[in-house]
């Protein structure tokens, strides 16, 4: 697994956590308004939910990327919308800067949870190295979720003190501790989601479709809530997040139709919705029972996304 540099590492935990602050803070103020867009065609309203914020925010992350430490600039980018100045970074590079502005777009516009959240982690080609998330409605400040080497944290914000500060101070989570969750968030499935999820109910799991989410995935894992998810064709910007988080815990995601690890070596591009997917269904687990569990009940599911 790469090893970021060391100035680096505290500009991400230091000045680019705080950068990822204001985005959630610009993102809470342009919830109060329209500031819907059209542009993504799939037909699923999950995938096709675009707004004003998700541009705004690329573009204030974008900009504080390449001005912070250049040494960004050395690494690719990829990012979810086209805002921001994408071509000052590596065309190729051994690790790759990945965006997700405002997750969970459709709760964030449709104003019907707080479970939308500003994304940012970095990978190279099999593992995640870097993740942090900022659910700016979660609790009464915000909640961060923050995972670096073997430790993950996860806890809420602090106005009061630097984004840095407040990251830092957050306790670890304790794999030892956390409790064992059943429940498994699907998505992707196009119109089945909800049939996919009684699925996952009937295998004794605790399966959960996009509309019955309680909030964000990712500290919901993190803290144990969830145990993880079973996703069709994962795009690259927010799904490694949870990758990241269960293989710290002690878990892993897989491709259901091998059981082989994850890793972003190969991609696709869909066309519907504008982003770049991985093949085939990926199941994510902390427990490695629920991680065999997924890939047996799902191995024999059509892989392919838009399977008129």
């Amino acid at each position: 697994m790469s090893e970021l540099p060391q100035p680096i590492l505290e500009a991400l935990d230091g000045p680019i956590a705080a950068a990822v602050r204001w985005a959630g803070a610009i993102s809470r103020q342009l919830r109060r308004f329209d500031v819907s867009v059209s542009g993504k065609t799939s037909g699923n309203a999950n995938t096709d939910a675009l707004t004003l914020a998700d541009l705004t925010v690329q573009e204030l992350l974008i900009s504080a990327l390449r001005d912070v430490d250049p040494g960004f600039r050395n690494y690719r980018m990829e990012a979810e919308e086209s805002t921001g100045d994408l071509h000052l970074f590596a065309d190729q590079a051994e690790l790759t800067i990945s965006l997700d502005p405002i997750d969970g777009t459709k709760q964030f516009r449709d104003r019907t949870g707080d479970g939308y959240g500003v994304l940012l982690h970095l990978r190279d080609e099999l593992n995640v190295v870097y993740s942090l998330a900022f659910l700016p409605e979660m609790g009464e400040y915000g909640t961060w979720v923050h995972a670096y080497g073997q430790t993950i944290k996860c806890g809420p914000d602090d106005p009061g003190r630097p984004a840095g500060e407040v990251i830092a101070a957050l306790p670890a989570v304790d794999s030892a501790t956390r409790p064992h969750s059943k429940k498994i968030y699907l998505i992707g499935f196009q119109q089945r989601d909800l049939e996919r999820a009684q699925a996952v109910s009937e295998a004794g799991l605790e399966g959960y479709a996009p509309d019955d989410m309680p909030g964000s995935i990712y500290p919901l894992m993190a803290t144990g809530d969830f145990g993880g998810s079973l996703i069709h064709t994962p795009n690259v910007y927010d799904f490694p997040l949870s990758l990241h988080i269960a293989r710290i815990l002690g878990g892993d995601a897989v491709w259901v139709d091998s059981g082989r690890p994850v890793d972003f070596r190969e991609s696709w591009l869909d066309d519907r919705a504008d982003m770049l997917r991985l093949p085939g269904i990926v199941a994510c687990a902390v427990n490695r029972d629920d991680l065999q569990t997924l890939v047996d009940l799902a191995r024999d599911w059509n892989p392919i996304r838009y399977a008129e």
